[in-house]
């Protein structure tokens, strides 16, 4: 979509594709009812045609889980058969202590309280708490999901996050061409961040956060400016 469309709860979206059997894929903000999808949240309608997927972005306050969704949680604690994740939801997650690439029930991670990970939603309803899981169920690799140590993790909007998981994020552009660092983005508007040092990972983190309302020119700008501080 060129052109950016507000939406409100009731709107019908028109989802009508070229392939006319295409699975739909309907994130946050959409529910589908007798054939129709509308909306259940104030926001900007995005759609990804290569997939079929369409959402809503709005900054809301607190986070509702979807499924399939990469969020950065911390351990809260351990019982059972998982761990305890506040992911920012109002219920926290669980996190099976299996749920790692090649974790068996001899061989598996030990996290402690108060670990960060990066992971990504595999079960999300109104029925159940949410539940997480380490590694890409399809190809059985982490792909980045995982314990995060070191760095340091920061809040902002929960539209900026959806934002810099955008392949043409303008900030996390212009900061790799100039600095090494390594993010990860979780959609429940929490960020993981590892300059190497503390003051590069301070700037890279200001960096983002300053760029909130800013576009592509303005980002760089701002970031050639931070760079000038240093």
């Amino acid at each position: 979509m060129a052109d950016v469309k507000v939406v409100v709860p009731g709107d019908v979206i028109d989802t009508h594709t070229e392939e006319d059997d295409a699975v739909l894929r309907l994130g946050p903000g959409l529910t589908q009812h007798a054939g129709k999808v509308s909306a259940v949240a104030a926001g900007v309608l995005h759609a990804s045609p290569d997939t079929n997927h369409f959402w809503v972005v709005g900054n809301k306050r607190r986070y509702v889980p979807a499924e399939g969704e990469p969020v950065v949680g911390v351990v809260l604690g351990r019982h059972g058969e998982g761990y305890r994740v506040d992911i920012g939801s109002a219920h926290d997650a669980l996190l099976p202590l299996l749920a790692f690439e090649g974790a068996t029930r001899r061989n598996k991670p030990n996290l402690v309280v108060g670990a960060t990970v990066y992971a990504r939603v595999s079960v999300a309803n109104e029925m159940m708490d949410p539940e997480l899981e380490c590694f890409n169920s399809h190809t059985g690799k982490s792909e980045g999901y995982g314990e995060l140590t070191h760095g340091f993790t920061f809040k902002c909007s929960l539209g900026l996050a959806r934002r810099l998981l955008s392949a043409k994020a303008p900030v996390l552009s212009a900061l790799g061409e100039q600095v090494p660092f390594e993010a990860a983005v979780g959609v429940n508007g929490r960020v993981w961040v590892n300059a190497g040092t503390p003051e590069k990972t301070i700037l890279v983190v200001n960096a983002i956060k300053n760029s909130e309302y800013l576009d592509t020119k303005q980002s760089k700008q701002m970031v050639r400016e931070l760079l000038g501080k240093q």
